[in-house]
């Protein structure tokens, strides 16, 4: 069976997409949670790989991170501004379809 994805939100995405994942039985732990508040990008992944997190990200640097070949366990990048249960209706799609298998080294735009 393949593991479920755990999301590791950045510090820019709303504490209420957190509940509302979590509300819906979705693993998730938000960077403020993780003390990683106001740590570097480099820091955030590293914590997302050791802890074999899916990235939630606005920012574009984990972009470039992805093109340099660095090794992640997933991102989804978040292009366009959106409600947030627009946001927790689409990382609940990708947890539903997607495992933490799939997502390696993958980005989703969304």
């Amino acid at each position: 069976m393949s593991e479920r994805i755990h999301f590791y939100l950045d510090e820019h995405i709303p504490k209420a997409v957190a509940n509302g994942l979590r509300h819906r039985g979705i693993a998730v732990t938000r960077a403020q949670e993780a003390g990683l508040r106001r740590a570097s990008d480099e820091q955030h992944l590293e914590y997302a790989r050791r802890e074999n997190c899916v990235v939630v990200t606005k920012d574009s640097d984990f972009l470039r991170f992805n093109r340099e070949g660095i090794s992640h366990n997933g991102i989804v990048y978040l292009e366009r501004d959106a409600s947030i249960g627009e946001i927790v209706n689409t990382l609940e799609l990708i947890a539903e379809t997607l495992s933490s298998e799939d997502m390696r080294n993958h980005i989703e735009y969304w």
